[in-house]
């Protein structure tokens, strides 16, 4: 019986483990594991047996990946990690995504510079997807702030979603042997022509398992001459895309959440697009629970001023328990834990290092 909250923290100084029971009362922190070396992506497989995965950045030995088979008391190193052939050209920067494949054993890989490496065994060995690494488009792709990144790995049967910053969204429906632009009304604030077929800055895409054909992106938006670019809607599996962004107060952020239990609501964090911060240094994180017809505003109990931090693509996430816990932690390296679905919110940590990425699962 599931009866444990287990949160992975991925920052920029480690991996930190928060551990709690389902009423969540108090967190219990582990780490770092891999101390003083960035985290940008981690993973809690619940697939069999509970294993964690996280990316460790090592500016002077590579990338590693760490997994953990105890719930994070300990991690060890896979065998391998991605690399690029030794004739690509291309070398490694970093791990900007981790997901589960279709197999028991199976994950995916996203990195910087942006492609996509497959595994089959746990992470000890990796092959790299040609059909979206070497795409034809490939080469017009250019770095966002962040780098040439394939952030995000959403997958639905034999339909693989993957946002590239700044490449836009992909999509095969053959099980990732051919991938295709699908950015149909994702627009792009940046270049001359404001729709283009790719090149978009995708900032994250998100799905509930029960909505089939139904997505929400994160874009970049922000554009005062190209309003409500930025938070998108898909009913058609990504096919085409529409604005869902009026009544926020920014159409420019990082993150994209859905309810575990509710495909129809939804989470952003909007951020002045200048600063990347929160609104005139008020923190709120905003709320849909019609799919983005409109939005209402969570701030109890987070700062009423002064709260200048940026929530990253990867930073926000919300547990599966009957009465889910939402999380999101910042470039200040404060966790928060929104209770009752963000209506109550609450610092776990308050002084931990920037925060990349937050995962969540109950366990």
């Amino acid at each position: 019986m599931a009866d444990r909250v287990v949160l992975c923290i991925g920052t920029k100084k480690g991996l930190f483990v928060a551990e709690a029971s389902k009423s969540r009362g108090r967190f219990e922190l582990r780490g770092p594991f891999g101390s003083g070396v960035a985290v940008y992506s981690a993973l809690i497989d619940t697939r069999k047996s509970p294993r964690l995965f996280a990316s460790s950045c090592n500016a002077w030995f590579g990338m590693k990946l760490l997994t953990s088979t105890d719930l994070g008391k300990k991690f060890k190193e896979t065998k391998s990690a991605p690399a690029f052939p030794g004739k690509d050209g291309r070398s490694l920067a970093n791990i900007w995504a981790l997901e589960a494949g279709p197999g028991s054993k199976d994950l995916y890989a996203g990195v910087e510079p942006a492609a996509l490496f497959h595994s089959e065994d746990g992470g000890n060995s990796w092959e790299m997807i040609s059909g979206i690494s070497n795409h034809k488009h490939s080469k017009d792709w250019h770095p966002g702030a962040g780098g040439l990144c394939l952030h995000t790995i959403v997958r639905d049967g034999d339909r693989i979603h993957l946002g590239i910053s700044t490449g836009g969204h992909y999509l095969s429906e053959d099980g990732g042997k051919t991938f295709d632009a699908a950015n149909d009304g994702v627009g792009a604030g940046f270049v001359p022509n404001p729709y283009p077929e790719f090149g978009q800055c995708v900032h994250k895409i998100a799905r509930h398992p029960a909505a089939p054909g139904r997505l929400y992106m994160q874009n970049h938006g922000g554009w005062p001459d190209r309003p409500g670019i930025g938070v998108l809607r898909s009913d058609d599996y990504g096919h085409t895309w529409e604005s869902i962004a009026e009544g926020l107060p920014s159409d420019f952020g990082f993150p994209i959440v859905v309810h575990p239990h509710d495909p129809e609501t939804i989470y952003v964090v909007p951020l002045e697009p200048s600063t990347r911060t929160c609104p005139e240094g008020k923190p709120a994180v905003w709320r849909s629970t019609n799919g983005g017809r409109k939005w209402k505003k969570l701030t109890k109990g987070l700062p009423k001023k002064d709260g200048f931090f940026t929530v990253l693509r990867d930073a926000m996430t919300i547990d599966s328990c009957d009465s889910p816990a939402v999380y999101f932690g910042t470039t200040t390296g404060q966790l928060w834990m929104g209770n009752e679905g963000g209506d109550g919110w609450t610092c776990l940590f308050e002084s931990l290092p920037p925060i990349n990425c937050v995962k969540a699962a109950v366990i």
